[in-house]
């Protein structure tokens, strides 16, 4: 795990992180969320939006409030409904009389070896948000950007006033995302990075776990790179003579906690579906070969 001192854990806190926007951090620690879910606030006058919030936990709940205070919330918003980003959604929404808007519900079953993989089938939104539809405040704007990959519902969420993009799972500064199948998809990853890329507007990235992105296109650049970069990796690997992902981890993640190698594995099976895709490899049984 990325040492936690690159980022200060204040938990249940607000913090002001930029212009319009404060933080909540969610004391829910693991391999895979880092310090925490980060619960953003944004708007600083009579109403905010509050954009994933995180973990059904008395804690985490009372603190978004305490931070609300007397504004009206205007809109719960979820990038994707992992269960480290949307069940505090539902008892907020009591909470404070406001609707849920965002991405849409998805109860894929995922019983994959992922602390943050299980989705939150109770999530129920007011409104669905599609790539390009707003909600908008006193002195604030969010728009929908569409992110598919990580999750297929996944959505960034950017804030023109002041250049910033609310980018959930999709970029993270700590870390870079699990792409699991069967809902996860590479290459819808892969060309929601090329979106994002081709965003010259954003000038910060606010991503749900771990610290703020201050240069974000050489960020996604680098990510698309090594993404690349692993391709590459995985064809070696069956070069090799190893044809199974079980093979194919051990030689790729030297070093890596072993604790996240299945997290991995998954990423690697949607890095070579990908290469099927693209008829670069082929799959028999379990094992993969190179297309001839």
């Amino acid at each position: 795990m990325t040492e936690q001192s690159a980022i200060a854990a204040p938990y249940s806190e607000a913090e002001q992180v930029g212009p319009l926007v404060r933080r909540v951090l969610a004391r829910n620690p693991s391999p895979f969320t880092y310090t925490g879910t980060q619960t953003y606030l944004v708007g600083s006058g009579c109403d905010v939006a509050v954009i994933d919030p995180g973990p059904d936990e008395a804690e985490h709940i009372d603190a978004i409030l305490a931070a609300i205070g007397d504004a009206r919330v205007s809109a719960i918003m979820c990038t994707h409904t992992h269960r480290d980003h949307s069940p505090a959604a539902a008892p907020l929404a009591v909470r404070t009389g406001a609707p849920i808007v965002g991405c849409a519900p998805l109860t894929l079953e995922d019983d994959g070896p992922r602390a943050d993989a299980a989705f939150d089938a109770h999530y129920r939104p007011d409104r669905i948000l599609t790539d390009g539809e707003t909600v908008s405040g006193d002195g604030w704007t969010l728009l929908a950007v569409a992110t598919p990959g990580h999750t297929s519902n996944h959505l960034c969420y950017a804030l023109p006033e002041t250049g910033a993009l609310f980018t959930g799972d999709h970029v993270m500064g700590w870390s870079t995302s699990v792409v699991a199948p069967p809902d996860g998809d590479m290459s819808d990853y892969m060309e929601s990075l090329a979106a994002l890329y081709r965003r010259e507007q954003d000038t910060v990235y606010y991503p749900a776990h771990g610290p703020a992105v201050e240069k974000p296109r050489q960020l996604v650049r680098g990510m698309i790179g090594h993404r690349r970069q692993r391709e590459k990796q995985i064809l070696r690997q069956i070069e090799a003579g190893r044809h199974r992902i079980d093979e194919m981890i051990p030689h790729m993640y030297k070093g890596v906690d072993e604790r996240l190698w299945p997290a991995a594995g998954r990423s690697v099976h949607a890095h070579l579906i990908d290469l099927e895709r693209r008829e670069i490899v082929v799959h028999t049984d379990d094992a993969w070969s190179l297309h001839i």
